[in-house]
């Protein structure tokens, strides 16, 4: 068992072998997420208990936010992650060099140079606008917690094309590349802590949370910085590191938070700012500007905007923090789970399974994530949609061969009653006058 628990944490350090992950066919690249994905949970939960237990703010909103999130960025990867290294094979025919698949020598250049691909995706994700539309959803959590590694846009991957193909044509193997930007991926969830203080001489070399802390900044000293993921050395040398400043409280978050909680908005809400901002300009050179400058560009500054513009963050500011009664927190955390163990039934099946099937799950997933987070913004259609989506569960586990959630028959069975009873439930709220619903304690 402790081996079995080693072999899951090992590479969220990146503590694994190259004999043990270098790999002749693409195919049999191990999933290295889902394998570490419950020690993940289980992380993000020890640390939250942590944080109440020592009396920090645990605002169970925004966590719950951001494991609908999480769990819609994975099970978006089922469908969209591949595009990430589409070509890749093709590119690789052209290669200058042939690049053993088994050296220790090419599994280490390609942990550094993947590495390095990342920083400038990293980068790019900053300093492009339409891009940031894409990465902002990692960086709108007022909160820096574990859980944060795993909060990312079901488009991330996919606009990760084209910056790992240079490898290609330098003669790295495709599993290779995959292995590494895989582990590249885990290494990062780790360093989303507040807990674990600056490092001393690792930090000279390597990526900590120390680093991460002041990349998660709104404060104007922390903007564009540390972009790197494994590596800090990539800053150090091209001008973007910032030492973390420990007399300087970082206040997390964007630097015009959004006010809201539903997951589904905020995977694209930003594309109606940058739109906004495309159609306010007055000549078309600048609408373009608008689109791949950088977000805090205007008519007539840098590229990325003049500094001395950027908001001044203040330390104390308010973060949204939506309460609700307690059953409906309950509620809310116990169909969250019900989805995590959805995603997971799906990554078990969607290699065999139909496109009907896949194409059906992946909406369940969501709408679920979408609209048990909306409540918290007291979305008017919650409630119907919250009744359909149970309804359709019961339909789809009573008339067709939808596999089960769980190994035991009597839980899933249980499952099934609860989701019968959540339909009956909303479709009574949803039918009810507002004016009648009693007033209950909030969460």
């Amino acid at each position: 068992m402790l081996s079995t628990l080693a072999a899951r944490v090992a590479p969220l350090f990146y503590l694994v072998s190259p004999s043990a992950s270098s790999f002749r066919h693409y195919h049999e690249v191990p999933d290295y997420v889902q394998q570490a994905a419950p020690v993940m949970v289980m992380l993000a939960l020890v640390e939250m208990a942590v944080r109440w237990c020592v009396g920090r703010e645990v605002r169970l909103s925004e966590a719950v936010t951001t494991a609908a999130i999480g769990i819609m960025q994975d099970a978006a990867e089922l469908v969209g992650g591949w595009v990430m290294l589409w070509g890749y094979v093709w590119v690789y025919q052209y290669r200058l060099w042939d690049l053993p698949w088994n050296s220790p020598y090419t599994w280490a250049a390609a942990a550094v140079l993947v590495d390095f691909c990342y920083y400038w995706i990293h980068r790019a994700n900053h300093e492009l606008n339409i891009l940031w539309a894409v990465h902002q959803v990692h960086h709108s959590a007022e909160e820096y917690n574990l859980t944060v590694g795993v909060r990312s846009s079901v488009l991330q991957r996919v606009v990760h094309f084209g910056f790992y193909h240079p490898l290609a044509l330098l003669g790295f193997p495709l599993p290779a590349a995959a292995t590494h930007a895989t582990l590249n991926y885990l290494y990062q969830f780790w360093i989303h802590t507040a807990f674990i203080p600056t490092l001393g001489p690792i930090g000279w070399v390597f990526m900590t949370p120390s680093h991460h802390r002041v990349h998660h900044g709104a404060n104007k000293w922390c903007l564009d910085k540390n972009y790197g993921s494994i590596f800090i050395i990539w800053d150090r040398l091209f001008g973007t590191f910032e030492e973390e400043r420990h007399e300087n409280e970082i206040v997390y978050g964007l630097t015009d938070p959004p006010q809201f909680m539903n997951a589904l908005w905020h995977q694209v809400f930003y594309f109606e700012v940058v739109l906004q901002k495309v159609l306010s300009q007055a000549t078309w050179g600048d609408s373009l500007k608008a689109v791949f400058y950088g977000p805090g560009w205007t008519p007539g500054t840098p590229r990325l905007g003049d500094p001395d513009l950027y908001p001044d963050v203040k330390v104390g500011r308010a973060k949204h923090d939506p309460r609700l009664p307690h059953w409906q927190v309950v509620y809310i955390i116990s169909h969250i789970t019900l989805l995590f163990l959805t995603q997971l039934k799906l990554i078990e099946h969607y290699k065999t399974a139909s496109w009907w099937f896949v194409c059906g799950w992946l909406s369940f997933i969501v709408t679920g994530t979408g609209v048990l987070t909306s409540m918290y913004d007291r979305w008017r259609w919650a409630g119907v949609v919250e009744a359909v989506r149970c309804l359709a569960y019961v339909f789809a586990h009573t008339y067709t061969r939808t596999p089960p959630l769980t190994p035991y028959s009597h839980l899933d069975a249980v499952i099934l009653v609860y989701f019968a009873f959540s339909a009956l439930v909303w479709t009574a709220r949803s039918t009810r006058p507002i004016h009648s619903q009693p007033k209950i304690k909030a969460l």
